[in-house]
């Protein structure tokens, strides 16, 4: 059966790697490996939540921010044709989830958890401009609503982790002088795979 649900998920990754590519071009032309990559990621979070409600919230935030990652590693940007709907499309698919599994509890800690995750990163955007961009606070809102709703300590979890890859990430070009003490990296694709790791790991 997680077989069943893990090329399921391969499957959908696939079709909305091919419906988002065309978006993802309007900005990189390094879309052509989305749908591999987002067939992947859905893969493993089908598996992950496999004959839940809730793996449908998942596999959408899963969706756009692998097209989100494409797009920020390439030209640092995280658009809010992407970003916006993403806030709607998850709250309701978890809306869902709670009232099919009895979880409302749950579904108060994921928009309490989006909101607190959005002021850390608007107060972390207003203090260090240069480091923070106004995309990455609009990204965490969503982001923190899919972790808080796993719980608290997911949440946390994911927050940091995302600060921990981009310093590692970072000392690493540092090293290898790819870098200089002066360069800034996009900051988006470690909030998305800060949270995938910590939703992996819950």
């Amino acid at each position: 059966m997680t077989l069943l649900w893990a090329v399921g998920g391969a499957v959908g990754g696939l079709a909305s790697g091919v419906a988002l590519r065309e978006l993802v071009n309007r900005f990189t032309r390094t879309g052509v490996a989305l749908p591999l990559v987002s067939a992947v990621v859905l893969a493993v979070l089908a598996t992950k939540f496999a004959g839940s409600v809730e793996v449908l919230a998942f596999a959408c935030l899963g969706a756009v921010g692998v097209a989100l990652a494409f797009i920020d590693t390439a030209v640092r940007r995280l658009p809010d044709v992407l970003t916006l709907p993403a806030y709607p499309a998850v709250l309701i698919l978890l809306t869902l989830a709670a009232l099919t599994g009895g979880t409302i509890g749950a579904l108060g800690r994921a928009v309490l958890g989006g909101l607190t995750l959005a002021f850390v990163y608007r107060v972390l955007e207003f203090v260090n401009p240069a480091g923070m961009g106004y995309g990455d606070v609009k990204l965490s809102g969503v982001i923190g609503m899919a972790l808080a709703w796993l719980g608290w300590p997911v949440l946390l979890l994911g927050a940091a982790l995302a600060f921990v890859l981009s310093a590692v990430v970072s000392l690493v070009l540092l090293l290898l002088r790819k870098v200089t003490l002066k360069s800034t990296l996009p900051f988006g694709p470690f909030m998305l795979l800060g949270a995938f790791t910590a939703v992996l790991l819950s």
